[in-house]
């Protein structure tokens, strides 16, 4: 028998462990619910601090390789430093450094060094410090969708960072062995950068389209020169020797099509292009046999004039596809419907079938997905009109 005393000791005792560990429950409840509100603060507090950090006046690469110095020179214990370098990155088009080697070697400097390498095969195995190694890994696939070669030096701050044996040291190896093989494997290389202007663009594009006819002859035209057009701007036509001979030999009772705008892409800049399109070429029909084991009556396209143009067919040309035969390419500042008559109209000073022939502009096309093109306005600016 327990003395009373003990009895309503222990009993204390309970009782009294039960409300303590309600009481902490409580209390972990309530710690769980600030430290939530508490994240919740401090994320907005890192929004509005990197937005004051990359709200600037002048945005330019030295303003942006300055605000990451400022960063390194205040921030010694690199408290933060994955997120100010994932907002760094998020802006990096505004600052237009997007395709500068140096700006993406100043975000691998913000890494400590030494501190992330593995020191034995687990940490190797199972990566170690992972988001700052995903951190890298990002740095260098936003170099790589910008075409950026990374060089040696790189190296040596991924493995002063991370180690040999990292995965953005790895990801490295692979970037500098692949990209400079195909960095010029393009048979239409492109400046590096790519002109702003429209006018230099859309002439690049035309000369990518048309090299399958190394005679074709791109020509510049300006709609100020037609009394009746109604958009002033440039349009740049394609057109070859061959076309024109094409369109001497198409019926009058057949019309022609403007097509478009189609879409190019010259790396990150896309250009709207139209093709002035004609039917399609028909196919000569193969003789027919009733039996085919029937030798009874074999010509030979060699000896005899009539089977050889009853089966011999002359070669298409390249401009005489399945869908159509085009007959010219045309890009112009506005990209509109009276740029386009404006283009047709130049067109029929250089070719007189075109005065016999009907054109027609269509919204669809057999060559794939059109653009719709607006009655004015303008796409692609303007050049010579200004």
């Amino acid at each position: 028998m327990l003395r009373p005393r003990l009895l309503s000791g222990v009993l204390a005792r309970w009782t009294g462990g039960a409300d303590r560990l309600q009481s902490s429950r409580n209390f972990g409840v309530s710690n769980f619910l600030l430290k939530k509100a508490d994240d919740s603060e401090q994320e907005e507090q890192k929004q509005v601090v990197a937005k004051s950090i990359f709200d600037m006046k002048e945005k330019n690469k030295n303003s942006y390789i300055d605000m990451v110095r400022k960063y390194n020179e205040r921030n010694v214990l690199k408290r933060g430093h994955v997120e100010f370098i994932y907002a760094a990155m998020k802006h990096m088009d505004e600052f237009g450094v997007s395709k500068d080697l140096e700006v993406y070697k100043a975000l691998i400097g913000i890494f400590p060094k030494g501190k992330m390498i593995p020191r034995n095969l687990f940490q190797e195995a199972f990566q170690h410090y992972p988001k700052h190694q995903q951190c890298a890994t990002d740095i260098l696939e936003k170099m790589e969708q910008n075409g950026v070669i990374p060089d040696m030096e790189v190296e040596v701050m991924l493995t002063n960072v991370f180690g040999k044996t990292g995965h953005p040291v790895r990801k490295f190896m692979r970037m500098y062995y692949w990209m400079p093989k195909f960095n010029n494997l393009s048979p239409w290389p492109l400046p590096k950068p790519v002109p702003d202007d429209p006018f230099e663009l859309a002439k690049l594009a035309l000369q990518r389209i048309t090299s399958v006819d190394l005679l074709t002859k791109i020509n510049t035209f300006d709609s100020k020169d037609l009394e009746d057009s109604l958009d002033k701007t440039w349009i740049l036509s394609a057109q070859s020797p061959l076309q024109k001979e094409i369109l001497g030999r198409l019926p009058s009772d057949q019309p022609l099509y403007v097509e478009g705008a189609f879409k190019i892409w010259l790396r990150s800049e896309c250009v709207q292009y139209f093709v002035l399109r004609g039917k399609p070429k028909p196919y000569q029909p193969r003789p027919t046999m009733d039996e085919i084991d029937d030798v009874s009556n074999l010509k030979s396209p060699y000896i005899d004039e009539e089977a050889a143009e009853k089966t011999l067919e002359p070669l298409r040309t390249v401009h005489e596809q399945a869908e159509g035969t085009i007959i010219a390419i045309a890009a112009t500042g506005t990209s509109s419907k009276d740029s386009l008559l404006s283009w047709i109209r130049f067109l029929q000073k250089t070719n007189p079938p075109l005065d016999r022939i009907p054109v027609l502009f269509s919204m669809t096309s057999p060559f794939g997905q059109v653009v719709p093109v607006n009655d004015s306005a303008g796409n692609q600016g303007q050049r010579l009109s200004d």
